[in-house]
């Protein structure tokens, strides 16, 4: 082979590994079992299905304003279960305070089954959203379908998970702080565990 074809094919070389390592990160995802993150698309919801996102927003906001104080939310049975829930890629859900008397197999959009704060630097807590959970076998027993709310899909976490739960549907809704990859996502690009110090306040 003479000098002039190698170099030619060293050129399509280097061409070819630059594409493929351009498309890396998102070979590497899929192989992880993981899907990148998708751009955030504002706008892009149907008229009906965004007046039904907000009416949930709504039910929460109305339902939570008084766990803005967290001792209200803990006086009414909430309590701090898992720590500070933070992720390794998607950003975090936070502090999750829990009213196991809730977590009775059924849905209420008013009484969610746990309210949501961020730790926020100062040895206090900010409420930034809730969420609803149902046990999987409890609702499947008496459900043809995953549970769903105001048009929201719930999401499954299958066991074994990191919460040492059987497995589960929720939904997030991130009612008191605007989440970029949008009010029902599992994760939140904005919230942070760094300033959780481990006390319950």
């Amino acid at each position: 082979m003479n000098d002039g074809r190698l170099v030619v094919q060293f050129r399509y070389f280097v061409v070819g590994a630059l594409v493929l390592a351009g498309s890396w990160p998102s070979l590497a995802a899929a192989q992880e079992g993981r899907v990148p993150t998708p751009t955030v698309q504002h706008g892009g919801h149907r008229p009906d299905q965004k007046a039904r996102d907000n009416a949930l927003v709504r039910v929460v906001r109305e339902s939570t304003e008084r766990f803005k104080d967290v001792a209200v939310a803990e006086a009414e049975g909430y309590a701090l279960q898992f720590g500070c829930v933070s992720g390794s890629d998607y950003g975090a859900m936070g502090l999750h305070y829990v009213n196991g008397a809730l977590v009775d197999g059924e849905i209420d959009a008013t009484k969610p089954e746990t309210v949501i704060y961020e730790p926020t630097g100062d040895g206090r807590v900010r409420l930034i959203g809730a969420d609803y959970l149902v046990f999987k076998d409890a609702w499947d027993a008496k459900h043809a379908s995953p549970p769903e709310l105001m048009g929201q899909l719930f999401h499954l976490f299958d066991a074994p998970n990191r919460f040492g739960l059987p497995a589960f549907y929720v939904l997030h809704v991130w009612a008191w702080k605007e989440n970029p990859t949008g009010a029902f996502a599992n994760w939140h690009a904005n919230v942070s565990c760094n300033a959780f110090d481990g006390q319950k306040r």
